[in-house]
């Protein structure tokens, strides 16, 4: 019969051009959640929410200005000093633990019971500075960090003695960090994205002390020389 012939083969293109549409629809939908993904990545999970983690090299930029908050900042020559960050310290037996205490912002480094530094720290403002028990996973001499939006946007080359931590449940990829910071002078009250900010020399010290020893610009832990504890705990004060 032609007429049922024709129904069948108008049925058939009918069908086919369904099944096309809705491929056509997942596709979009697939490829809107990987780029959603991608900026969530990107504005909620790092805490620098531009730069991340892109640059492990460890290396000085030379010649370099940053900008933070609207102002111009410019890293301090010392930083430059290739020697800086050696180890302060000899090995020693006692298990190292640092421990940030968010609600005085301060930073206490012991070996087994000895308190051995005690630094004022600047935690998370705009972003919160996760707590938990961590362990550092890699130490830079500099890197970049990039971040924020509008008014609290920054772009700081030599970021110096960055020591990055993580655990199962805060990735590698968040980029949180002990660090130094050179853009501000507020230490004792929170002024960062997330990170641990630290007055540069202070951070020096912990760089040098804290395990992996370290070893070059870039300095990853291993299984015979394991990251440093850190516990972070508390409440960050209010404004």
């Amino acid at each position: 019969m032609p007429g049922k012939k024709r129904t069948k083969r108008a049925s058939k293109s009918r069908f086919s051009s369904d099944v096309g549409l809705l491929l056509l629809a997942l596709g979009a939908v697939i490829i809107s959640m990987f780029i959603f993904n991608k900026l969530a990545f990107k504005t909620a999970e790092c805490a620098n929410s531009i730069s991340c983690i892109e640059d492990l090299t460890g290396k000085y930029e030379e010649g370099k200005t940053g900008t933070f908050m609207g102002r111009v900042v410019s890293p301090p020559v010392y930083i430059a000093d290739s020697s800086a960050g050696t180890r302060v310290l000899g090995t020693t037996a006692q298990e190292k633990h640092i421990f940030v205490d968010l609600s005085t912002q301060t930073l206490n480094a012991y070996e087994g019971d000895k308190l051995v530094y005690s630094f004022p720290v600047s935690t998370g403002k705009w972003a919160e500075t996760p707590v938990g028990d961590f362990r550092i996973w890699v130490k830079l001499r500099y890197t970049r960090m990039e971040g924020g939006s509008g008014d609290t946007y920054y772009n700081l080359p030599n970021v110096p003695y960055t020591m990055f931590f993580h655990n199962s449940e805060v990735s590698k990829s968040r980029g949180y960090a002990l660090h130094g910071a050179y853009w501000h002078n507020n230490f004792g009250y929170p002024m960062s994205h997330g990170c641990v900010n630290m007055r540069p020399e202070d951070a020096g010290v912990l760089f040098a002390w804290a395990q992996p020893a370290t070893d070059g610009s870039t300095t990853y832990e291993s299984k015979d020389d394991p990251g440093t504890l850190i516990t972070i705990y508390g409440e960050p004060p209010k404004e």
